[in-house]
């Protein structure tokens, strides 16, 4: 009888044994993930796509900045400015890259401004007349020149190489068609000038008028030589807060060094040299004087200034070192070397380069 009830208490308990069996055991390994799999609890996040890398950054032609398109093919304008104390405060000369002064006659300079890019210079001016060696200058940049009229020397040279250069005093750009100058004895609020201190442009009509011609590129193999660095501060230099460039007995230049800008602010007739677009005062980064030979050419008292080589000085950083130049022909370009011979790189920014006579001085402290 117990061996009855035993058999059927067994017989009872197979079916709940089958059901067991069906089920996972939660103590049981699971198998191993398959090669190269892993575990869920290890699956990588998502994760977002990498950042496209940013392109390295143009660099502007005359002054080494860093900026947002390329513009080394693009051609520069030249204008003359008018610089007697009676015409300022000229206008546009604080937009301009690079400017040069130099002497034109009877110990009153002129300067020569430098834009790579003019349509974001508002209005230009005064414009005066040219003479042979700031056409050589432009020359040098591959630079459309602009001016009001000229010496009887520049004129020649113009006929004869049959020059392309923008007059506003002579030929069809002097003339109202043209839109290309104007004349506004009041151009400057509280100002009124003389006619011959009237003349003006502006960066728009420039860049229209280098469309319509065709001149918005450079010519085939140009490009500008000028090295620039982050801190053009020249090694072993000397202390240059204060930079006095005597141009004549009438003109002077005086460059103070701000050290919370890095930049020389240029004064002249013993106040700040300031664009009267804005009345902000004229600031460069870099300061040449180069000095050179001079001579009278006629009874009105036009000069030449030389535009092969001499000796000069570079300032940058509030340190000046004495330097050595070569320029040569009129398409030749300046080279800046320091008195061993190397190649001198410029600060990042604007430059201002003074031409003087040999028997001017150069004072700085």
């Amino acid at each position: 009888m117990k061996r009855l009830i035993c058999l059927l208490c067994a017989l009872l308990l197979l079916p709940l044994a089958a059901c067991r069996a069906e089920e996972p055991d939660p103590t049981a390994s699971q198998p191993p993930a398959p090669t190269g799999a892993l575990p869920d609890s290890a699956a990588p996040e998502s994760q977002d796509p990498l950042p496209t890398p940013t392109p390295a950054p143009f660099f502007h032609p005359l002054t080494g900045e860093p900026c947002g398109e390329d513009l080394s093919g693009r051609r520069p304008v030249a204008i003359m400015l008018n610089n007697l104390m009676s015409a300022l405060p000229q206008q546009g000369n604080g937009q301009a890259d690079i400017i040069y002064e130099c002497l034109a006659e009877g110990g009153i300079t002129r300067m020569l401004a430098v834009y790579q890019q003019p349509e974001r210079a508002g209005l230009i001016g005064s414009v005066r007349s040219a003479r042979q060696y700031y056409w050589e200058i432009a020359k040098s940049h591959d630079a459309v020149f602009i001016h009001a009229g000229g010496s009887p020397e520049f004129y020649s040279t113009k006929a004869s190489l049959n020059l392309f250069t923008v007059d506003g005093v002579n030929g069809y750009y002097s003339s109202r068609e043209a839109g290309m100058f104007w004349r506004d004895r009041d151009r400057i609020e509280g100002h009124h000038y003389d006619l011959e201190h009237s003349l003006l442009t502006s960066g728009e009509a420039v860049s229209k008028m280098l469309t319509a011609q065709g001149l918005t590129g450079h010519s085939s193999g140009y490009a500008y030589q000028m090295t620039f660095t982050d801190d053009g501060t020249p090694a072993g230099g000397s202390a240059a807060s204060t930079v006095t460039v005597t141009f004549s007995n009438y003109k002077t230049g005086v460059f103070r060094y701000d050290p919370a800008s890095g930049l020389y602010k240029v004064e002249e007739y013993g106040q700040p040299y300031i664009d009267g677009n804005d009345n902000s005062q004229v600031a460069v980064t870099n300061l040449l004087v180069l000095q050179t030979s001079y001579a009278v050419l006629d009874d009105a008292g036009r000069v030449r200034m030389g535009l092969q080589s001499g000796t000069g000085w570079f300032a940058c950083g509030g340190k000046m070192i004495p330097i050595t130049w070569q320029k040569g022909g009129p398409s030749d370009q300046f080279r800046y070397l320091t008195a061993g011979g190397s190649p001198i790189s410029l600060g990042r920014g604007k430059s201002y380069v003074c031409l003087i006579p040999n028997t001017r001085s150069v004072a700085a402290e």
